[in-house]
């Protein structure tokens, strides 16, 4: 139904890296959801007013949440479309991020209060009576909610949007809430018990989850969270393939909302090469990076000294002696400034999050190997953390 939607109202509606394309796909699927959901909120409170039962009037409220929540989501990608000013140069495009965390709030509230009233039906038990009508409601409920997870899941990742695989997974852990709803009636039905209260406690804790999954996912790219492993990849192929570049490091991935991506990195290149001529080679990759990732690319070139045969066997021997410490340790920027007296050896070595020795430990014992290997230099060690 979405793409025959969008066939109809999204004017070059095949070109989805397009803003303008992925602001109306977002809007689209956002309302399309608002619509779903004011029904099943609706034919619900009928089931729950037919059968006086919790668990079905808590679903329908439960939808009733999902229409909000796709409210907030158009919300989001409206205000994320609009242009940068002087006071947000990036742009507004983490408007989408806040509009996710606001919906995993709004689900955690709703979680919480239909706990609540739940534990009241625990404690004071009522009679509960399914009809045929309610039965067909909750099995229209959930294939309806199938769907839903099905176009959410489907575009939230051709459009890179996380709103939308938010409102994916909320949808998938309905459809489980609502088959515990409708396992409860069949129970009541044929044997009387009086489990309703915890079947809502059971769709209670499904919102729960799925509202601290939601939040959490949905501020981590406002805190700053490193990019796929495929990204970065991606950028790497770039550089890389350009003749001159020989290495890259310092890589640094700001994100300022879906599609809105800026890098800054380090590009390793000949020191005997032409200045101008390498200079030019740089402006050809920040451009190659901007038109086929779509972010902008500043890059800082970073002089090596290729044909010094020396110091290549020096900084291999350094590889060497440092991924003796920890084998995941890289190094950079290494180089020599020869004096009267002795040599500096300057380097920087990246040590991962994960690497067991302190930093200040690690510095000392590579300046120590240093002085060792060659006790008329002089260590100056600078350790890096990574970004990516």
């Amino acid at each position: 139904m979405i793409g025959l939607l969008a066939r109809i109202f999204i004017r070059d509606h095949k070109n989805t890296s397009e803003p303008r394309v992925r602001s109306a796909y977002g809007t689209l699927c956002s309302l399309t959801g608002v619509g779903l959901n004011i029904v099943l909120c609706a034919i619900k409170l009928v089931a729950g007013a037919l059968s006086g039962s919790v668990a079905v009037t808590a679903d329908a409220l439960n939808n009733l949440s999902d229409a909000g929540s796709s409210l907030i989501t158009f919300a989001g990608f409206r205000l994320a479309e609009k242009k940068p000013d002087k006071d947000h140069p990036f742009g507004h495009g983490r408007f989408e991020y806040i509009s996710g965390f606001i919906v995993a709030v709004l689900i955690l509230v709703m979680g919480f209060e239909l706990g609540r009233a739940s534990i009241g039906r625990i404690l004071h038990p009522e009679e509960v009576d399914f009809s045929a009508l309610s039965f067909v409601i909750l099995g229209v409920s959930i294939l309806v909610k199938l769907y839903m997870f099905a176009y959410n899941r489907r575009w939230g990742k051709k459009l890179d949007a996380p709103a939308m695989l938010a409102t994916a997974r909320d949808s998938l852990s309905d459809c489980v809430s609502t088959a515990v709803v409708l396992v409860c009636a069949v129970i009541t039905k044929f044997t009387g018990a009086h489990i309703d209260g915890w079947a809502g406690c059971a769709v209670a804790l499904f919102i729960l989850w799925t509202g601290v999954g939601t939040a959490r996912e949905t501020l981590a790219p406002l805190l700053g969270s490193p990019p796929s492993k495929e990204f970065v990849d991606e950028i790497e192929s770039v550089v890389m393939s350009h003749e001159g570049v020989i290495g890259m490091h310092d890589l640094i991935i700001h994100d300022y909302g879906p599609g809105r991506r800026m890098i800054s990195l380090h590009a390793e290149v000949p020191a005997s090469a032409d200045f101008i001529g390498m200079h030019d080679a740089i402006d050809h990759i920040e451009n190659e990076l901007e038109e086929r990732l779509g972010c902008a690319a500043v890059i800082h070139m970073d002089p090596v000294a290729d044909d010094d045969e020396e110091i290549a066997a020096m900084r291999a021997r350094m590889l060497r002696e440092i991924r003796e410490l920890d084998p995941s340790l890289t190094l950079h920027d290494f180089r020599a400034v020869r004096g009267p007296t002795h040599t500096n050896i300057i380097f920087d070595v990246v040590s991962p999050r994960e690497c067991p020795i302190p930093d200040a430990e690690l510095a000392a014992r590579i300046v120590d190997r240093v002085e060792r290997e060659w006790p008329a230099c002089h260590a100056v060690v600078k350790i890096d953390k990574p970004f990516v």
